[in-house]
C-alpha cells in the first residue's frame, strides 16, 4: 500500500511515491550549515538584567550570564569554572551609573548607614562613568569593574572575604584575558603583563581568605570551610609555600566533614606538592 496515496488530491501528487525513511541526499551538508549558523556567540549567553541599587535606588541594567545556556568546560584547579564561548567572570560585577556603587553580585546588597555614609562621600561624590553602550563587555571594561567592586569593598570597609573574593575573580578574569590573547605572538607583552597582574591578585585573594578564615563565620562566599582550605591550599603553593598547602591538604584529607571531591582535589595537589620538592632536591 502506497501509505501517501491520494495527495494529488491535495496539489501534492509529487509525494505520493516517496520514500518516508529516506534521508535527503544533502542532510549532512544542511545540518553542517546548520551548525554554523547557530554557532553560539558571547552575545547569545547574555541577558540584560535589571537590578535596584541599594545606595540610590536606581534601576541598574547589568549584562549577566544565562548559567542555564552556558556549557561548562572545566575547572581549573583554583575553582575557575571555564565555559564554552564565554568567560563567566566579565558579567558577575554590578555598577550603578548614578552613585557609582559597584559589586560583584552577590554583595550588590543593602548595607548599614556607616558603609553607605563611606561610599557616598567617597565614591559617589567623585567618581566618573562612561554609560557602556556594546553588546558585550570586553576584558578591558570588565577588569574596570571589578577595580570599582574593590574599591567600594576597600571604601565601606568590607569583609576580608568579600575582598578576598574580588581579587581571585579578578585574577580568574586576567587569566581569561591571557587566554584569548595567546593566539596572536604579537601579545606576548601584554600576556607578560597581565600575568604579574594575576598573581598579584591571587597573593592578596590568599591573604585575604587567610585571615577571613581566623575571623569569619562559614559559609563566606558560598564556600564551606573544607573548600576556602582546598583552595588555600592551592594558592599557599602556587606562591611556593609548600609547608602552608601540605599542612592544609593533611588536614583535608583526613577531615571527617569533606566530601569526596574535596579529597580526590586535594589528593592530586598532594602529588604535586611532592613532585616539587622532590625537584627541589635535585
Amino acid at each position: 500500500m502506497n501509505l501517501l496515496a491520494g495527495l494529488s488530491k491535495l496539489g501534492l501528487g509529487n509525494l505520493e511515491n516517496s520514500n518516508i525513511y529516506e534521508e535527503p541526499k544533502d542532510d549532512k551538508q544542511n545540518g553542517k550549515q546548520d551548525k554554523e549558523v547557530h554557532k553560539v556567540e558571547e552575545k547569545d549567553l547574555i541577558f540584560d538584567r535589571t537590578f535596584e541599587c541599594p545606595l540610590c535606588n536606581t534601576k541598574v541594567i547589568s549584562k549577566v550570564m544565562k548559567s542555564g545556556k552556558a556549557k561548562l568546560l572545566r575547572t581549573d584547579k583554583d575553582l575557575r569554572p571555564v565555559y564554552e564561548g564565554i568567560d563567566a567572570q566579565k558579567y558577575d560585577v554590578v555598577v550603578c551609573p548614578k552613585c557609582g556603587f559597584s559589586a560583584i553580585t552577590r554583595y550588590f546588597t543593602p548595607m548599614p548607614a556607616g558603609q553607605a555614609k563611606l561610599i557616598k562621600e567617597n565614591i559617589s561624590s567623585k567618581v566618573h562613568l562612561t554609560p557602556h553602550t556594546g553588546e558585550i563587555y570586553t576584558y578591558e571594561q570588565a577588569m574596570e569593574r571589578y577595580q570599582l567592586a574593590l574599591a567600594n569593598a576597600v571604601v565601606k570597609q568590607g569583609k576580608a572575604s568579600e575582598k578576598a573574593y574580588c581579587c581571585l575573580k579578578s585574577a580568574w578574569l586576567l587569566r581569561g584575558w591571557q587566554e584569548e590573547l595567546a593566539a596572536d605572538e604579537k601579545n606576548q607583552e601584554k600576556i607578560a603583563e597581565l600575568k604579574e597582574a594575576e598573581k598579584e591578585y591571587l597573593q592578596n585573594a590568599m591573604d585575604g581568605f587567610s585571615t577571613a578564615k581566623a575571623s569569619e563565620n562559614f559559609p563566606v562566599c558560598g564556600m564551606d570551610e573544607n573548600t576556602v582550605d582546598y583552595l588555600l591550599a592551592v594558592l599557599s603553593f602556587w606562591a611556593g609555600k609548600y609547608d602552608v598547602a601540605s599542612r592544609l591538604i593533611a588536614a583535608l584529607l583526613t577531615s571527617p566533614t569533606a566530601n569526596a571531591r574535596v579529597k580526590d582535589k586535594a589528593r592530586d595537589l598532594k602529588d604535586e606538592i611532592v613532585a616539587e620538592l622532590k625537584k627541589a632536591k635535585g
